[in-house]
């Protein structure tokens, strides 16, 4: 691992123990977890599909994914996410299969998977467009990528780096749509971007930042 992967994933784990704290990640209250699981329902197929959470933190996400009947599987690099993760599913009787490994490069087989999600990750990544060429790869033909995004704080204002060298990443401080869309689409066959910065129930109250889907099929 090199030092600055042991930095982020120091980092990472550093937060693990409050990261639920936040309503978006916990998805603790009933109207903020019930307005995820509404959405993630229509951007996944309706039939149980073969589901990888890239950068599933304490697994909230993979909690709705395993209880709408699909089989899921996570990556994080930081190991007490994960543990928190393998619990939550756990305690909910919900089967799940998590790993310690680089999200920017899965250690799981091409073709292996049906809809790769990644939430609030590509931010944090030294090179996030190859990235996206090695998610495309571990979907199978027609498979979906599901990539909840957005440019935090409001346009213009400085984000202060999260780790030190974090200044430096292509996308620090969030990607736009149109950014991201423009990388994405010479690698799928259609996309289209749902806003989601006006539906507060997601992020327990109102933000003002450009907060986004974006969904891919190949």
């Amino acid at each position: 691992m090199s030092d600055s992967s042991r930095a982020i994933a120091g980092y990472w784990d550093a937060a693990a123990s409050g990261f639920d704290d936040e309503p978006d990640h916990g998805l603790r209250a009933a109207p903020t977890r019930e307005a995820w699981a509404r959405r993630v329902r229509r951007w996944l197929p309706p039939g149980p599909a073969d589901v990888l959470d890239v950068g599933c933190g304490t697994g909230s996400l993979a909690q709705l994914i395993a209880a709408d009947g699909h089989r899921v599987s996570g990556v994080d690099l930081a190991p007490r996410m994960v543990t928190r993760a393998r619990a939550k599913l756990a305690a909910a009787g919900l089967p799940g299969h998590f790993v310690v490994g680089d999200a920017a490069a899965p250690p799981f087989r091409e073709g292996r998977f049906d809809v790769l999600l990644c939430r609030h990750l590509i931010w944090t990544l030294p090179a996030p467009e190859q990235a996206l060429r090695a998610w495309v790869r571990l979907l199978r033909p027609g498979g979906r990528l599901v990539l909840v995004e957005g440019r935090w704080r409001e346009a213009g204002r400085p984000v202060r780096p999260y780790v030190a060298g974090a200044e430096h990443l292509p996308w620090d401080g969030g990607v736009t749509a149109d950014e991201l869309a423009t990388a994405i689409r010479p690698l799928v066959a259609e996309l289209h971007i749902e806003p989601l910065s006006g539906d507060t129930a997601l992020w327990g109250g109102p933000v003002n930042d450009e907060r986004y889907a974006l969904i891919a099929r190949l």
